[in-house]
């Protein structure tokens, strides 16, 4: 008697597999996974790519600095390398902005316990954060640039120096309206370059940073004049500290 020919398991299962609804929706759902986990990963190489592609080549600016450009139609802005940045103004700016620069990784999660715990409403931003806020991403108080800010922070910690963060920070940030970077602030408000500030001028740029807007560094309130003491005297101590050196300063 004849045998009955069988069809493969894999035949078998592939009839027997259910055809519905159902089944087109999961197939849905694992074609979305893996293309959604490709796209993640493009992401994540671009973004790395990018963050590698500055630690070598000064940043064109960035979203906000181009805003501000179709704003006012230009701005003042000159690159200039750290080698031609005064050292007490690098100090200045991590006395004002950030005295532990040297010692996190990014985030400085003592100042932010110490917010919390007194109830501040003011931030605790490293210089670090900022420069990828001012790089990368715009301005504003989301959450998704708050999350954006934050990858962008570790990728640049792990791949740049410290010396590189704080001098493409020097030469991004806003010191009057529509002036960035140090050199123009220099030539701005003291007909001078970065390379030759004196103390009390680099001290007069850190302070106007919080709010450069409304601040003047060639015109300073009493309050802009008490703070300038200040972020003199704290330049003075992370100096002999140690806190300022791994910008070698």
């Amino acid at each position: 008697m004849a045998r009955k020919s069988r069809k493969p398991k894999s035949a078998r299962k592939a009839a027997a597999a259910p055809r519905g609804p159902v089944h087109w929706l999961a197939g849905a759902i694992r074609r979305a996974r893996r293309l959604l986990g490709r796209a993640l990963l493009v992401a994540l190489l671009v973004a790395v790519a990018w963050v590698g592609l500055y630690r070598f080549v000064p940043p064109p600016g960035g979203i906000y600095m181009l805003q501000e450009w179709r704003r006012t139609g230009s701005i003042e802005r000159d690159w200039v390398p750290m080698s031609r940045i005064a050292p007490v103004m690098a100090r200045s700016v991590i006395a004002a902005e950030d005295a532990n620069f040297c010692l996190h990784w990014g985030f400085d999660m003592a100042e932010i316990r110490r917010v919390i715990d007194t109830g501040g409403t003011r931030g605790a931003s490293t210089l670090s954060q900022q420069t990828a806020k001012n790089v990368f991403l715009w301005h504003g108080r989301t959450w998704v640039r708050k999350a954006l800010e934050s990858v962008f922070t570790l990728k640049m910690e792990a791949l740049w120096p410290k010396r590189r963060i704080l001098e493409v920070y020097l030469n991004v940030a806003e010191f009057d309206d529509g002036v960035f970077g140090v050199e123009a602030a220099a030539r701005h408000y003291f007909n001078t370059t970065a390379a030759d500030l004196t103390p009390t001028q680099a001290a007069r740029l850190a302070v106007v940073l919080p709010s450069p807007k409304t601040r003047d560094a060639a015109n300073p309130t009493q309050f802009l004049r008490n703070r300038t003491a200040a972020v003199m005297d704290g330049a003075a101590t992370i100096a002999r500290d140690g806190r300022a050196d791994c910008i070698g300063g």
